[in-house]
């Protein structure tokens, strides 16, 4: 009885390794992500939020995200694959707490995106998304600046969140 289970891990050991000799290895769907050829358009995104660069900084970050996860084609609108466009609804400021003197300490900043990536030689919409979030808190206090400051901190986060989010996301799908 031992004899055939020590034969059979033997067998599956030996099979194994037959497999990593022949070059076979597992991975995921990103050859179409890593292929240099690819083009992909990822304008601005459009802003519909009072953050007057709100679009343009997602956009960025997100550009940046796809290269930092290992995207090797390159970015344009003429020839491209794959259009991605973006709309940034809402970047919105909640209260989350507030001191004894009944000003705010903590608030929470959320931003809400819509995405869609084209197939621009079928013409096809490879992935629709709406209402994505992605909220920070931050310290508020009776210095405008030093609220502003942390406000903006909070904003960079989000944005950098909801790009890494995305790139993710896309990745999987190429």
């Amino acid at each position: 009885m031992a004899g055939r289970i020590a034969y059979r891990i033997l067998f599956a050991l030996t099979l194994l390794s037959a497999v990593a000799g022949c070059g076979y290895r597992l991975e995921s769907g990103t050859a179409l992500f890593r292929n240099p050829s690819v083009r992909m358009d990822v304008p601005p995104f459009a802003n519909r939020s009072a953050t007057p660069d709100a679009g343009a900084v997602a956009a960025a970050r997100f550009r940046e995200e796809l290269r930092r996860s290992g995207f090797r084609g390159t970015f344009g609108n003429i020839g491209a694959n794959y259009l991605v466009e973006g709309t940034v609804r809402e970047v919105r400021s909640d209260l989350f707490s507030h001191g004894a003197d009944r000003f705010s300490l903590e608030n929470r900043l959320t931003l809400v995106v819509d995405i869609r990536v084209v197939e621009v030689v079928r013409g096809g919409v490879l992935w629709k998304e709406s209402g994505l979030t992605e909220t920070a808190s931050f310290f508020s206090g009776t210095d405008a600046q030093y609220t502003e400051a942390n406000r903006r901190a909070a904003f960079e986060q989000v944005v950098r969140r909801m790009a890494v989010r995305l790139s993710q996301t896309l990745r999987v799908l190429l």
